[in-house]
């Protein structure tokens, strides 16, 4: 299968903005549950948020909730996650994946570095 592909990352103070994009494959994209994920050096992979196939059912992790918001549209397969309020340790490589995560369908991620 093809695996997602991350864009939207990039270098950002404290505080500011940026919105991540994933551009997923497969026809039955609709019928999964998608998930944001990131990496922080040194660190395991952790969930981030996830959002349900008709955009109702969401979860975020605690840390970012009140200052991200996911959202997806299902026919163009993308799956967004809206960043604000970005703080330096939201710093990570962000991938995006079904969720649960099918092993085999992690992309490249895109590197979000916050400076202080």
């Amino acid at each position: 299968q093809v695996q997602p592909v991350e864009s939207g990352g990039g270098l950002v103070q404290a505080g500011g903005s940026l919105k991540l994009s994933c551009v997923a494959s497969g026809r039955t994209f609709s019928s999964y549950r998608m998930g944001w994920f990131r990496q922080a050096p040194g660190k395991e992979r952790e969930f981030v948020a996830s959002i349900g196939w008709s955009n109702s059912i969401k979860y975020y992790q605690d840390s970012v909730k009140g200052r991200f918001t996911i959202s997806r549209d299902n026919v163009k397969n993308m799956v967004y996650l809206q960043m604000n309020s970005l703080k330096p340790e939201d710093t990570a490589v962000y991938y995006c994946n079904r969720v649960p995560p099918t092993p085999d369908y992690w992309g490249q991620g895109t590197q979000v570095t916050v400076s202080s």
